[in-house]
């Protein structure tokens, strides 16, 4: 894995980077589960292999906001 360190930092290039990291996590995860026979997963990975975790905690805000008001 290449390391960079740059003193100014290109929004859509991090976010190139992030997502490039998360595809390599993505395919490490399921490369192991393959290794490994599908092992026990962690809570609430039994349903939703491919969730995003950011969106997720965003609706959930803004779910909670719309429900319990101010």
């Amino acid at each position: 894995m290449e390391v960079s360190v740059m003193t100014k930092q290109d929004p859509q290039e991090l976010l190139k980077q992030k997502h490039e990291q998360d595809e390599h996590k993505r395919q490490f995860t399921n490369f192991s589960r393959n290794v490994s026979g599908h092992g026990e997963m962690e809570a609430g990975q039994e349903f939703s292999q491919d969730h995003v975790t950011d969106d997720q905690n965003r609706m959930k805000s803004v779910e909670n906001r719309r429900a319990y008001p101010n």
